[in-house]
């Protein structure tokens, strides 16, 4: 749901404590179709369906591109599950959806029979306020998993899930809370893992050299603030998680990264643009506006209309210059005097990389819609990926006519005002674990 809509556009934001564990995973892969027609964004890419009837089909898409190289591989999931306190504090989005859909006993059942058909090796959920419902259903099917709760007065978190059969073994964790740097109650979480070559999908596995039967993957898991005017605190947000990434990674040498979650930012937004380049000049745009995110009734909020009106054209960049107080500049930059903000990592969406077809994607790739209620439909969750990983497949989210013909989010098929992010993927480097650190515990 994206840190609910109050009366007064307030978030609620709250952290607590974290456990780890380690853990690992075995299973049949989703083969590569193979190229398709690789010439067109929006191409017809050979797709198999996964889960849904009456309330739409999700399929899974393939890149057009020959991977069939990459044997080793892993399916990542991201999901905000909608918390339960914020289903039940804001039934003004939810006035369409039947009572039983809202029902958490019904959704965590719906929530685990929807990740069962994505055999996922690692989850990330966001608006997590029942983390022992979850490690109980995940727990009978081998997964383990940690939780950071939000400070303040909120209850949700965020979690990442992993699978506990000798693949994946955690060995640092890291708990970000933004209200140590000034940025409000969220949270976000970093965890790095020992992955183990997978043999089930290698036809000899004794040919694999050391170095490619141990790798080292950064998993990042965050939940932005909502508030569309507080552009600054959103800007610090990325930049601190970013830097938190860009610190854990350099500690094991080689390592892939991947970065999911709701980021409560649209495609065209400054946050967006952000995460894709190196650099973002904070004074270019309109601090309301940063994340390009707009609250009207869906009936009213065409979506040719969600362009990104905050960034100042760059003919008019030297002449028309946003005002920012020198304490919302700090706060974006994480210093005083500072007007622009660095990211080092090199991020590709893993969506935008996978061709989808004018019913579920934009111009530029990314999905028409990844959460839906009476105030909102667009897109806010994404999953990143560094280029030592290769997006394989995704499961494409639902057309915009299937999701007004529901009315809203959640439905008897889909658990949450949000649908799953999925993403399998193959690693590019098969020499991954250069460090001997990145093979120790």
């Amino acid at each position: 749901m994206s840190e609910k809509f109050s009366a007064a556009m307030k978030t609620a934001d709250a952290i607590g404590s974290s456990e780890s564990a380690a853990g690992s995973h075995r299973r049949k892969r989703h083969r590569n179709p193979g190229p398709t027609n690789p010439g067109s964004r929006h191409s017809n890419p050979k797709r198999r369906r996964t889960t849904g009837v009456g309330d739409g089909t999700r399929q899974w898409v393939y890149t057009p591109r020959d991977l069939s190289s990459l044997k080793d591989r892993f399916t990542v999931v991201s999901y905000n599950i909608l918390g339960v306190d914020n289903a039940s504090k804001h039934s003004d989005l939810y006035h369409k959806v039947a009572p039983k859909h809202l029902s958490w006993e019904k959704r965590k059942k719906r929530i685990h029979k929807e990740l069962r058909h994505y055999k996922p090796s690692i989850l990330c959920f966001q608006e997590v306020d029942r983390f022992d419902d979850l490690a109980d259903l995940l727990g009978k099917d081998g997964y383990i998993g940690t939780y950071k709760r939000r400070t303040g007065e909120a209850r949700d978190g965020c979690a990442i899930f992993w699978k506990e059969e000798n693949r994946f073994t955690l060995l640092q964790q890291e708990d970000i809370e933004f209200r140590q740097f000034g940025l409000r109650d969220n949270v976000a979480l970093l965890c790095a893992f020992k992955v183990s070559h997978d043999h089930s999908n290698c036809n000899d596995a004794r040919s694999q050299t050391a170095e490619s039967q141990c790798r080292t993957l950064i998993v990042g898991n965050i939940h932005m603030l909502f508030n569309p005017n507080r552009g600054d605190i959103k800007l610090g947000q990325i930049r601190v998680f970013l830097e938190k990434a860009k610190v854990l990674s350099q500690g094991y040498k080689n390592s892939s990264l991947v970065i999911s979650g709701d980021f409560n930012s649209m495609p065209q937004s400054a946050i967006y643009q952000f995460l894709t380049s190196s650099e973002l000049d904070i004074l270019a745009y309109d601090r309301k506006k940063i994340s390009g995110q707009i609250e009207l009734p869906v009936r009213q909020l065409p979506f040719s209309a969600q362009s990104d009106n905050s960034r100042t054209p760059k003919s008019m960049a030297n002449h028309l210059r946003y005002k920012w107080t020198a304490e919302e500049i700090r706060l974006a930059a994480g210093t005083w005097g500072c007007t622009s903000i660095q990211n080092h990592l090199k991020l590709s969406s893993a969506y935008r990389g996978i061709p989808g077809n004018r019913d579920t994607r934009d111009n530029n790739g990314e999905p028409l819609a990844t959460s839906y209620h009476s105030k909102f439909m667009g897109t806010v969750d994404y999953i990143w990926h560094s280029s030592a990983l290769a997006p394989v497949g995704v499961v494409d989210t639902l057309p915009l006519n299937i999701l007004k013909r529901l009315g809203g989010l959640p439905s008897k098929k889909w658990a949450s005002d949000h649908l799953s992010l999925v993403c399998e993927f193959g690693f590019v480097n098969d020499a991954n674990c250069i460090d001997d650190r990145s093979c120790s515990l």
